[in-house]
């Protein structure tokens, strides 16, 4: 039987890309930057804009989305602050009426542990924890070869489990204590810039949830690496702290494996990590594999593009919600209800500003 192809989307805060993918495999991929100012009709213009670009005839598009995803109705509920009114958007229904496709959404995490899990390093495997560390810490379970989203959406969002190492330390979610607020690319950056007597870089860092402080992590590992004390220090704590909330959800899960990728999870971060893992498991997991992610950042293409197929009217086994496309509505009438909790705050504004989205840059991986 051939495998169909189908399209995915990986939405983030400063890019979208889109691919065509077929078994696990991308066949081409493009992106584009994400009108995150724009509003989410602007996100979704550009994604659909992307898939369009890249031809072929899928059959269904996933799609890996920033924030809480409600497994319900596929809406987006705790959403990102980086694109304005991304809070309660309906993506599946969105990129349909775009595209005229079925489909199904994941929270970026949830796509990335089941790209990885079922195509990558964790391929094969019963249970598979994923996280993926960068701008934040993000992840996903599957057990017995299915995606755990929970009953709001919240299942892997390993981020956000409390550690000794992050007490008193404010968290993007506006709890305190997270492993987010030690582990994640923006924090192991402020903390440095802290440590280093440059507080207001510290502040900053908190506060950029859209990837920029991130981007000053490569320094802090460059000094980490020249010998720096407090790089080293600051590495080495976020290493333990992501090592000891992985140990409980271990505990947890009896895992057969644990993957870790992201642009954040340094060589530093994940030596500290592996004893820090070791030293809080129980002794019989000890030994659970620690093993980096295969995929790159094709991982949570491959993931949204899995959801889209195990969706499926033909499958029996969904990963994630699904609807069907809708037929003879316009863009605009789902536009408007993109976000009906905030339909009294949006009334008057416009989702577009008629300006065209940037020229796609398009990749053909052979």
């Amino acid at each position: 039987m051939t495998r169909p192809v189908l399209a995915a989307v990986d939405i983030g805060g400063t890019k979208t890309a889109a691919a065509l993918v077929r078994g696990g495999t991308v066949l081409v991929r493009t992106q584009a930057p994400t009108p995150a100012t724009a509003g989410a009709a602007a996100v979704l213009d550009t994604a659909a804009e992307l898939v369009r670009s890249l031809g072929g005839a899928p059959v269904a598009v996933g799609v890996g989305a920033p924030g809480l995803v409600d497994p319900a109705t596929g809406r987006v509920t705790a959403a990102t602050s980086s694109i304005r009114e991304w809070s309660e958007v309906d993506v599946v229904a969105g990129l349909g009426v775009r595209l005229g496709l079925p489909g199904a959404v994941l929270n970026d995490g949830q796509a990335f542990t089941l790209g990885e899990a079922v195509h990558g390093a964790g391929r094969e495997l019963p249970t598979v924890l994923g996280v993926a560390v960068g701008t934040g810490v993000g992840g996903g379970v599957l057990a017995a070869g299915r995606l755990l989203t929970g009953r709001h959406g919240a299942a892997g969002h390993l981020g956000h489990v409390p550690v000794p190492q992050a007490a008193g330390r404010p968290c993007p979610c506006g709890a305190t204590g997270h492993v987010e607020a030690v582990a994640s690319g923006p924090a192991m950056t402020a903390a440095y810039a802290a440590r280093a007597g440059r507080p207001q870089a510290a502040a900053s860092g908190l506060v950029t949830a859209s990837g920029h402080a991130a981007g000053d992590l490569p320094e802090v590992v460059r000094r980490a690496r020249a010998g720096d004390p407090d790089a080293r220090a600051v590495l080495a704590l976020a290493g333990e702290a992501l090592g000891t909330a992985l140990a409980g959800l271990a505990n947890t899960l009896d895992p057969d494996a644990v993957v870790i990728g992201g642009g954040a999870a340094v060589a530093e971060l994940l030596d500290a990590l592996r004893p820090a893992f070791a030293a809080a498991c129980l002794p019989v997991l000890g030994t659970v594999p620690l093993v980096p992610a295969a995929l790159g950042t094709d991982a949570q293409l491959v993931g949204a593009a899995e959801a889209a197929l195990r969706a499926l009217p033909s499958r029996i086994d969904p990963a994630g919600p699904t609807r069907a496309a809708p037929t003879g509505v316009a863009a605009s009438q789902v536009d408007a209800g993109l976000a009906g909790g905030r339909q009294q705050r949006s009334a008057g504004r416009r989702h577009r500003d008629g300006s065209a989205a940037a020229a796609p840059q398009r990749t053909v991986v052979r």
